[in-house]
């Protein structure tokens, strides 16, 4: 019910043979103080977080998060922070290639950490630098084809040299060539109507005389002579002006021609880069930043080729200081494993760690690391994947963490199966490193060896009739009845009962000097 139980709030796989017959669904939630950390912050509430799950009877799982409906996999993320769960085929961390460095490592000299940091700094700078040079260099046919785009598009602009406002001239010229013929002769008309012989002006300086003798005998009349003469100024200055804007009048086949090729030449550009030659112009500069940006690339390419080629020097210098020190903290592991293996009731059995070279560099370093146990003398040293069974992980992964307390902050572990096989010496050891390890997390122990059960700072009985499972917190006499009864399965033998009482007096004494 228990480790069933988590499993499920974690967002182990489903099934619905988990619900009891008659319900229509099983519901589990588990609440767990929060830890400070990133993955958790989002959810949690008052310092908590709340994992819920329910499966139907059609086997249909839902999940949830602080109340909020979430998909299982969301469980599974955030299980790893909460709960360590050891127990048939759960104990996943220690099979874990990176756990089992992590392992060595830490048991490593003091100075090793410093050079695991310096490691991994190096080898996230030199793969952020191979992951950027693999880019451009898949983006590098691309780029050339866009380089050779826009360096002819930026000349063929730069060569037709556009220049502001020139359309409108040259419309207005293309015009006036067009018509030059018509408009030679209607200027010759307008210019003869206002010459010396053109009965225009002769009329004009006609009225400016007939307005100038009236000026002199009439002085109202001296206004309207005044503005004759003025007339007859201005119409002199427009005969010379016409005569001008006539001699200017060309007819230019091959001008008019020219000036047809530049229009049609920027309307082209108009088409393809942009309206009027300020959109030629935007155009233009937009590209040439561009291409400069392109041009750059290689620059940039050339650059990470160097950069990629120091750090992978560097790296695998530190990768060296790595391996030596693994080198010289994996003898000292494997006895370390044994010697708590043995005091854990696995008389017989023998870990070795195994460091294999890896073809390139990656984030742990030049090796592998494996831990191969072996059960007994005479017997194969396998990958504990494929060996051990689920009390012997357990007990490993206590082993494990006795060696090495600080392995991590999981704020809760559970072990099930931890005193497979085991009798009653080594259910003493196995409580006591189950105690040492209760002084800074929760630890919860499915177990029916009583010499394991004295240690618990609580002692919680799970029963089952008729189908239903309660729970009770045992303490005083009850928990020396229950100890009396998995000693000797008779709660009212006396002998069992100073037994029991016996296991909880030296459980109480370990404790305090832990």
């Amino acid at each position: 019910m228990v480790t069933v139980g988590i499993a499920l709030a974690l967002g182990g796989r489903a099934s619905a043979a988990l619900v009891r017959s008659g319900a229509d669904a099983a519901r589990v939630e588990a609440r767990f103080e929060a830890p400070d950390v990133p993955e958790l912050r989002e959810w949690a509430e008052d310092g908590e977080i709340v994992l819920g799950r329910a499966v139907s009877v059609e086997g249909k799982s839902t999940a949830r998060v602080a109340g909020q409906l979430a998909p299982v996999s969301a469980l599974g993320r955030l299980a790893p922070t909460l709960v360590e769960v050891h127990g048939q085929n759960q104990t996943q961390r220690l099979l874990s290639p990176s756990t089992q460095i992590a392992f060595l490592d830490r048991l490593a000299a003091t100075d090793h950490a410093t050079a695991v940091a310096a490691y991994r700094e190096a080898y996230e700078r030199l793969r952020t630098a191979r992951a950027r040079l693999h880019e451009l260099s898949n983006l590098a046919r691309e780029r050339e084809r866009e380089i050779d785009l826009l360096d002819y598009q930026v000349r063929e602009i730069e060569a037709a040299a556009v220049v502001p406002g020139e359309l409108g001239e040259l419309v207005a010229g293309e015009a006036r060539l067009a018509h030059a013929e018509h408009l030679l002769e209607l200027s010759e008309a307008a210019e003869a109507a206002l010459s010396n012989d053109g009965r225009a002006a002769d009329d004009i300086r006609t009225a400016s005389a007939a307005l100038a003798d009236a000026g002199e005998l009439d002085p109202a009349a001296a206004e309207l002579a005044s503005r004759a003469v003025d007339l007859a100024e201005e119409a002199a200055d427009l005969s010379r002006g016409i005569r001008g804007y006539r001699e200017r009048i060309l007819i230019d086949p091959a001008q008019l021609e020219d000036v047809r090729d530049r229009i049609h030449a920027i309307r082209g550009l108009e088409r393809k880069y942009g309206e009027g030659e300020v959109g030629i112009l935007v155009f233009l500069g937009e590209s040439r930043a561009r291409l400069h940006d392109l041009s750059g690339a290689d620059a940039e390419r050339r650059g990470l080729e160097a950069e990629v080629e120091r750090l992978g020097t560097e790296a695998a210098e530190l990768a060296a200081r790595l391996t030596a020190g693994r080198i010289e903290a994996a003898p000292r592991l494997s006895v370390a494993l044994e010697e708590e293996l043995h005091e854990l009731g696995m008389e017989g059995a023998a870990v070795d760690v195994r460091l294999s070279p890896v073809s390139t560099l990656g984030p742990d370093g030049a090796e592998g690391v494996e831990l191969l146990f072996s059960g007994g003398v005479g017997q194969p040293s396998l990958p504990l994947a494929k060996m051990a069974s689920g009390g012997e992980l357990s007990r490993a992964m206590l082993a494990c963490r006795s060696v090495l307390a600080d392995l991590d902050h999981v704020p809760t572990l559970v072990f099930d199966e931890v005193d497979a096989g085991i009798g009653g010496r080594a259910g003493i050891a196995v409580g006591k490193r189950l105690a040492a390890l209760a002084a800074d997390r929760q630890v919860l122990v499915v177990t029916h060896l009583p010499q394991i059960a004295s240690f618990a700072d609580r002692h919680i009985r799970v029963e089952k009739a008729g189908g239903t499972a309660a729970v009770t917190i045992l303490s005083g006499e009850d928990r020396v009845e229950e100890l009396s009864r998995m000693l000797a399965g008779l709660p009212g033998s006396e002998r069992a009962a100073a037994h029991a009482e016996e296991l909880l007096a030296e459980a109480g004494e370990a404790k305090t000097v832990r």
